[in-house]
């Protein structure tokens, strides 16, 4: 089971094909085959990346159908 790289709590939707969104810290998750992209949902619904604040090696590498 996923858990959230930011937050650690395992309360992860599904919001889209490769997307889902952590209902601990509100933060949307994007899987791209194994590397995962973290982003922060802004008030107007942009997405602010917050990739800057994993070091590489901390971020999970997953496999898309393993949620």
């Amino acid at each position: 089971m996923m858990r959230c790289p930011n937050c650690n709590s395992k309360d992860i939707g599904k919001i889209g094909s490769h997307q889902y969104y952590c209902w601990g810290c509100f933060i949307e998750l994007t899987v791209n085959g194994e590397k995962m992209s973290v982003y922060q949902v802004e008030e107007d619904g942009t997405l602010s990346s917050l990739d800057d604040l994993f070091f590489e090696e901390e971020l999970p590498h997953i496999h898309a159908n393993g949620i």
